[in-house]
């Protein structure tokens, strides 16, 4: 999923939307969970230290994190993943590997399964997701980040 605890807060929040956030705690100790893609432009990126996201971005929102509010969303990912394969494999809240190379739902090709058609619950909930294409998961997670936001890259 594309910058995805900020996505859905956007999401939530029509007013937050277009607009540099971050999900984080403030303070020394925090680090930043997701930025959209507008903090992403300061620089913000997660994993780094809420403090430096704060000199990097001073006009941005920072959003408490709140998991409970984002499982129903990476719920139905999974489940439009399950239409592909039974092999899947969750990394995080938001990235999981998906082995298709022979799939469930017949499709000729296996980068069909990364195609809109197979992302039509994330297009229902207003939330992004990009894809790649590997023959193993690194080639595949290195792609699904050349085509970000929304898009599908094979290697």
């Amino acid at each position: 999923m594309d910058a995805f605890c900020a996505s859905v807060v956007q999401r939530d929040d029509p007013r937050l939307r277009g607009k540099p956030v971050i999900v984080a705690w403030k303070g020394n100790l925090s680090v930043v969970c997701a930025a959209s893609y507008e903090a992403r432009a300061f620089g913000v990126r997660s994993a780094i230290p809420a403090k430096r996201a704060e000199r990097l971005c001073p006009e941005g929102i920072f959003v408490a994190p709140d998991f409970t509010r984002y499982r129903p969303y990476q719920t139905m990912c999974v489940r439009s993943f399950t239409r592909h394969t039974d092999l899947i494999e969750p990394l995080s809240l938001d990235e999981a590997y998906v082995h298709v190379t022979t799939n469930k739902a017949g499709l000729p090709h296996r980068n069909a399964c990364g195609t809109n058609d197979s992302r039509t619950d994330t297009k229902r909930t207003e939330l992004t997701a990009s894809a790649g294409s590997g023959a193993e998961q690194v080639p595949g997670k290195i792609a699904s980040d050349w085509k970000k936001p929304d898009g599908l890259f094979v290697i």
